[in-house]
């Protein structure tokens, strides 16, 4: 039940031409893992794990300041725009479950107003992070790209509904997440560091670190263990996608546990690129089917956001 892992170098950023043979070998091995477990590992995909790394260590400055300093760069209550910082248990992505034991910072928008942390306080935070931003944009649109391949679809059917990324028109988000130590933590019945969900737009790139954790729900109805394999990036399929396919590709519910006992006094990190339609496009099913009615993919952003804040401590949301 392990999630497979698929070598994407014939089509790693960088390399513009790939054979057909190989094309098609990757795209056939991407199709079964994003209709299996929606999740694969996807290896030398020209994203290096020192770029990784040195995300998470210029992010780890923000996530150890004063709470006040960070909320002067609080996310705005509003379910259109991510941008900015988001508190510990401010989300509760399960409905069933207390807030998430996690904190956020958010990019949504490349060049926009966001509230960035001083340079004085971390040093190159908005220049580490704009350029993974478009690293991750890069990559996904080459995934998007293989997956529309893998269904008999043109290859710029997705990519074409996924232009506006990193603008006001666009909601997919760069997102470095922080899981701080719990050591301290009176932690409450039934409380994980990131409750069961299924993300919401079209796909989502993940890069963790060794820290474990990460769970994902199989079609057996298990939890499956999704650890770190460095050098790689855990790509699923989101909701909206699943709808877009009429469920031939799948989007699973996955979860972050509490650590062991012994590791209640460290952190982890972890940093999502979920990738969204365009915010005026209307998903529809690709087969012409009627399986799902059309959806507009804002709305279904704003409605599944709304869920997941609808509790929020408002006092570190900015207005």
């Amino acid at each position: 039940m392990d999630i497979p892992v698929v070598n994407f170098n014939a089509y790693k950023l960088g390399e513009d031409q790939i054979p057909d043979e190989r094309l098609s070998v990757m795209t056939e091995e991407i199709k079964q893992a994003f209709s299996g477990t929606g999740f694969v590992y996807l290896e030398n995909t020209g994203i290096e794990q020192q770029e990784v790394n040195r995300v998470m260590d210029v992010c780890k400055k923000f996530f150890v300041l004063p709470e006040e300093t960070k909320k002067q760069c609080a996310r705005n209550s509003g379910h259109e725009n991510f941008n900015g910082w988001v508190s510990t248990e401010t989300e509760r992505l399960s409905p069933q479950r207390p807030g998430d034991l996690k904190e956020a910072f958010n990019v949504s928008t490349i060049d926009s107003e966001l509230k960035w942390p001083s340079d004085a306080a971390i040093p190159e935070f908005r220049e580490v992070l704009d350029s993974f931003f478009r690293r991750c944009k890069a990559l996904a649109l080459r995934v998007l790209e293989v997956t529309a391949l893998s269904l008999g679809l043109q290859r710029d059917f997705f990519v074409k509904k996924h232009k506006l990324i990193g603008t006001n028109k666009n909601c997919t988000t760069l997102r470095t997440l922080y899981y701080p130590p719990l050591h301290k933590v009176i932690v409450k019945p039934n409380q994980i560091r990131c409750g069961e969900h299924s993300d919401y737009g079209s796909v989502t790139l993940l890069f963790q670190d060794e820290s474990g954790g990460l769970e994902v729900m199989h079609r057996s109805g298990q939890y499956i263990s999704a650890p770190c394999i460095p050098g790689t990036v855990l790509v699923n399929i989101a909701d909206l996608m699943q709808r877009w396919t009429s469920d031939v590709l799948v989007s699973t519910s996955h979860r972050v546990l509490l650590p062991p006992d012994d590791k209640m006094n460290t952190s982890r990190q972890s940093v999502a690129f979920f990738v969204h339609p365009d915010k005026d496009e209307i998903i529809s099913c690709c087969d012409g089917s009627n399986k799902y009615p059309p959806v507009s993919a804002l709305q279904y952003t704003k409605d599944r956001a709304y869920i997941a804040y609808k509790d929020a401590n408002n006092s570190n949301l900015a207005f």
